[in-house]
């Protein structure tokens, strides 16, 4: 059984960040490092109109500076130059800007394809093991570490574990960590559009009785769309003809970017806020949507995990101590707890706040997207937030 310093469960966008943010000082302090993915990535990029993409705020941006990676990232990544927020039928609107922030771009819209890419390229594979097509069976505390049970029978040992395999982690319901579930009753229904006019690079988050939706830029002049729905309406709307899609999307949205032209393909994902009631054990952390998943609308989720990431890579350098040591990881929580409640509590309460039909509670809307736009002091803290700025800004990574 081969031990490893710090085993990586998961090698998604957050597992590989971990890999990459680690792989500097695992060089220096002659650790090992084994990360295990049971999807393996493809040889090169493959573009395609109906890509996935991730919202990275620009404080996400900063971090993979540090990495090295942003201008390999940014090569395929369109810039949130201005964000429109609106209300359907009510007056108020906020409009936020960077060039107001004094930031090149409140966030950036990336195809997760392509920042997988990036970060797989950047992993030094002297430093980091993979196990790819591989998956985790089973893993169980054993002495100063944990002990994996992989798929194909073999077996590795280690003194920190990392579960980052996504918010049904079986291995984080195996170790008997117990999850908050709070169902928003509501389904995401994702794809990507095209309009007859260029969004240049402005966003829009447009909230309507039947629930919000945003619009996010995206490269060769699409759209990603996430439309917030009640359950049975996003089945409908998930069996609709692209015309009669597109009919339903133009009267919610309105003609800001002209017509629709063009609808990808379409996909539908209940909404609920989970989140781990332990992120930390002695040889253990749970990081990303295991840790935390949150609601699409407010795009915060995986800009937050990267912040648990850079959080936990400058807790491990600060630490003499080997990986795994507790109270090196109840500092990383601690140093993260403050983030994590305000990002977990805006995302929230924005999308509580927009999905509600009340006329009073429509009323109270309108007013505060009027005091945004009409406040500066106000509008730069939203804007802080949005862009993952809002708590203190984290140290340099090693």
């Amino acid at each position: 059984m081969k031990h490893y310093d710090i085993a990586i469960i998961g090698g998604g966008l957050v597992g590989a960040s971990l890999a990459l943010a680690l792989q500097g000082l695992a060089k220096a302090r002659g650790w090992s490092i084994l990360m295990v993915e049971p999807f393996a990535p493809g040889d090169s990029y493959q573009p395609s109109y109906d890509a996935r993409s991730s919202a990275l705020a620009y404080g996400t941006r900063l971090i993979y500076e540090r990495l090295g990676v942003w201008a390999a990232i940014a090569q395929r990544g369109a810039a949130i130059e201005r964000i429109h927020v609106s209300d359907q039928g009510r007056f108020g609107a906020a409009r936020l800007s960077a060039a107001e922030e004094g930031v090149p771009a409140l966030g950036y819209v990336v195809e997760n394809a392509w920042l997988g890419q990036c970060l797989w390229q950047a992993l030094d594979r002297e430093v980091i093991t993979w196990r790819c097509p591989a998956q985790v069976e089973r893993l169980s505390a054993a002495g100063a570490g944990y002990q994996l049970q992989l798929d194909d029978g073999s077996q590795a040992s280690c003194a920190l574990a990392v579960l980052a395999d996504g918010g049904r982690s079986q291995l984080r319901d195996q170790l008997g960590i117990a999850v908050n579930h709070r169902p928003y009753g509501q389904t995401a229904l994702i794809a990507n559009v095209s309009f007859s006019d260029d969004h240049a690079g402005q966003a829009f988050e447009r909230f309507t009785p039947a629930g919000p939706l945003a619009l996010l830029p995206l490269p060769e002049r699409r759209c990603a769309l996430v439309w917030t729905r009640q359950p049975a309406d996003a089945e409908r709307l998930l069996a609709l003809p692209d015309a009669a899609f597109m009919a339903e999307l133009q009267a919610a949205f309105g003609f800001r970017l002209g017509g629709l032209r063009q609808v990808g393909a379409r996909h539908a994902y209940p909404l609920v806020l989970v989140e781990a009631t332990e992120q930390v054990r002695p040889h253990l952390v749970v990081l990303g949507n295991a840790a935390h998943s949150l609601h699409p609308v407010a795009g915060q989720g995986f800009n937050l995990s990267l912040r648990d990431v850079n959080a936990l890579a400058q807790a491990l350098a600060a630490s003499p101590a080997l990986p795994g040591d507790f109270p090196t990881l109840q500092a990383y929580l601690a140093s993260q707890q403050r983030d994590q409640w305000l990002t977990v509590g805006f995302s929230d309460r924005v999308t509580r706040l927009f999905s509600g039909a009340q006329h009073w509670l429509a009323t109270g809307r309108g007013l505060g997207l009027a005091a945004l736009d009409l406040f500066p002091p106000a509008r730069h803290a939203f804007a802080r937030q949005a862009m993952g700025l809002g708590t203190r800004p984290g140290l340099p990574l090693p």
